[in-house]
This record gives C-alpha cells, structure tokens and sequence, in this order.
C-alpha cells in the first residue's frame, strides 16, 4: 500500500488532518498540495464507512459534487484550445436545437460561466429525467432561458455537465465522460471518474448526508431562480451514494475521485497549461479563465460571486480562504474544493465523505455557503502559512 507523502513543513496540515477526525470534523477524508510539479502533500485520514469500522485508504473515493464541474470545463477548453471549439461562438454553432426559445444569442462562454440565464430544468422534471441524457438535454434546448442570457451569472447547479457536456459530445463524438478520461484523466494517471464501472465499486466510500440549516426564503417565490433551479429538480444527498449515481452521466456533480486526483487534474491550470510533459492548455487560455465574467449577485444562489470562464474568481464576500489574485477555485457540495494558485504553481485539493451544511459568512440573510467550508478555511490557510 503506498504511503502519504508529507513535505515536513506541510506536517502540522496532515495533523490538522488527523485531528478534524479525532474531534468528529471529518469522517474520512484526503487532501493533496501540488506545487511547481511536485506533490508537497499526499495525506488521508479516518474513516471509509459510516459505522467508522474501515479505514480511508490511499486509493479510496468518493463523490466529489460539483468538482466535477471543474472538470467538464477543463475539457471544453482542451476543445478550444485545439481549435476545435471556440467558447465565443453561439451554442447553436454546434448543437442547433439549442437555438430554440430565444437562445440563438447564447455563447459556450456563458454555460462555462454560468450566465446562459439556463440554470435548470422547466417544471415538470423528475431525477429520474437527469439519468436519460438524450431527454434531458433535449428538454435544455427546447426551454426558455430563465433571465435574459448575459446579463448576469445563476449557478447552474446540476444541469451545467449536461449543457456542456452535449457540446463537448457535438464537437468531439465522445460523451465528457469519456473524452474527460482518454485526454485529460488518462494521459496525466488520475484515478478521476465521470461515470464509474462496477469494478471500483469497493473503492467508493458513501458520503454522509449534511444536516441542513435553517435559509431564509424571504421574497423568493416560485418564479425565483433559486426555487426553479433547486426544485428543478431537487436531489437528496443520499442520491450519491447508489449505484446509478456512480453508473449514471450526471457530469456537474457525480464525479468520483480523491484529493490527489483532483489536484493532479486541477495542476494543468495553475502549471500553465502543462504538468509531467502534458499540455492540454496554452497560456493564453488560462489567462481567459482568469478574466472575470461577472462580479455581482448570482440570481440562484442570492450570494455575491465572481465567475471566470468556468471556475469562481477570488472573493472574499463568498471564500475567504483564496486571496485576491491569479487564483480560480470550485468545490463540491457539502465541502471538499480545489484552488488553483497560478502565482505560486500551486494547487490544493481537499476531498472529503462528511458532508456539511455552513451559512456564507458576514452575510445577514441566511444561504447556504455554496463552496468550501470552516474545515477547507482551516486548511487552505494552513498550506498558505506553511509554504509562505
């Protein structure tokens, strides 16, 4: 079995580690620093079952939520980058149902960053529905959107992968699933899953659903995108840990993976595009990441955000543990996150099976904080000071 890789001055993070599952923090969980090429940390601790019986070992997964929208992205701008794909050019370019309904004008750009005013599905929907992709994606096409396209971001909660991917699908004849492990998983050996086959069913350790906090819901009716995307339609944490979750294409939330093959993936971006001779991106790409699309109220998750071309920008209104600067971030529900740190070459993975539920911080009305948490706060702080 291989065994944690702790630079020694990263080993008060892999005691931090250590002591969130003493305390009951964390049940199990992992978390991976890559920084200039070479992996700083490599660390997991606790528990992989719920009765806290098996341990969390060193190729253990876990759903990693909405990670996996991170990775979606990544794959439609490897399509850019090769020229195949250009995020500019409208949807319908290359997927023409979607032109339906007054969405003519909507560009790849603003699926990648959340502003294609398509955050979810019309009413009626049912989970069941987000299994099937072929009536899935043709409800998307067909729908109005919600706000006008452009004018401001709404967190595409569950429905970004299928969007997305359907264009990755369009362009390449392959499903994100697929074309995510043989041109980004496959050549950088990340043990990362879009889709999972029964043979690493052993591996998959379930999540623990968070105990939910009480949101003000003043003002939001049932025309609210908040309401419409939540509802449309709503999906029970304990929805990952079945089988069809892990089987089933559901690319904004139901990856599979590890704090190290997050970080390994994630390392294109804050190493210029390439990592271990791989190069999946150019500098000029990764500088369009950078560039903000928005920086205002995001109209369903009613917090403040700032969105570049598929990942958040530093804000601290909303993740006060990534400072200003060449620096992109996303996480999964319930806490685990990734954050790219382009000025340092640096990325920091933190992946974990206890979920939790936290309020944004400072913020008067009560939402859900919609990426990472007081133990990823605790963490990313921590490498910071480490490697100061």
């Amino acid at each position: 079995m291989s065994q944690p890789v702790v630079d020694p001055r990263l080993a008060g993070v892999a005691e931090l580690l250590a002591d969130g599952v003493a305390d009951g923090r964390e049940r199990g969980a992992s978390l991976c620093v890559i920084q200039d090429g070479e992996v700083l940390l490599d660390t997991w601790a606790g528990w992989f079952d719920e009765e806290r019986t098996v341990p969390w070992t060193h190729d253990t997964l876990t759903p990693v939520w909405s990670i996996s929208k991170v990775m979606v992205n990544l794959a439609a701008l490897v399509l850019h980058d090769r020229g195949e794909l250009d995020v500019d050019a409208p949807v319908a370019d290359y997927w023409p149902e979607f032109a339906a309904a007054g969405k003519e004008h909507v560009t790849v750009a603003m699926l990648l960053s959340h502003a294609s005013g398509v955050s979810g599905w019309d009413q009626p929907v049912q989970v069941d529905d987000l299994y099937d992709w072929e009536r899935s994606t043709a409800a998307l096409a067909a729908q109005a959107p919600w706000w006008t396209p452009g004018t401001a971001t709404g967190y595409h909660l569950l429905n970004q992968g299928h969007l997305v991917g359907e264009v990755v699908r369009r362009v390449s004849g392959r499903t994100v699933g697929r074309f995510v492990a043989e041109e980004i998983a496959g050549p950088l050996g990340a043990d990362f899953h879009l889709g999972l086959g029964p043979d690493d069913d052993h591996r998959v350790s379930p999540v623990t659903p968070p105990q939910m906090i009480d949101v003000d819901m003043t003002g939001l009716d049932a025309t609210h995108p908040f309401v419409r995307t939540f509802t449309g339609p709503f999906v029970p944490a304990h929805e990952a840990n079945t089988e069809r979750w892990r089987r089933g294409a559901i690319p904004a939330a139901n990856g599979h993976g590890n704090a190290r093959s997050v970080a390994r993936i994630q390392s294109i971006v804050s190493h210029g595009g390439e990592l271990d001779g791989v190069r999946l991106l150019s500098p000029a790409t990764i500088d369009r990441i950078l560039r903000p699309v928005s920086d205002g109220w995001d109209r369903v998750l009613d917090v403040p955000l700032t969105f570049g071309l598929g990942w958040a920008l530093p804000d601290d209104r909303i993740m006060p543990s990534v400072p200003a600067g060449r620096r992109c971030y996303w996480g999964g529900l319930g806490g685990s996150v990734v954050v790219n740190d382009l000025e340092r070459r640096r990325t920091v993975a933190y992946v974990m099976n206890r979920m939790i539920f936290e309020p944004v911080p400072g913020h008067a009305v009560a939402r859900i904080r919609p990426c990472g948490d007081s133990r990823s706060d605790a963490y990313l702080a921590a490498v910071d000071e480490a490697l100061r």
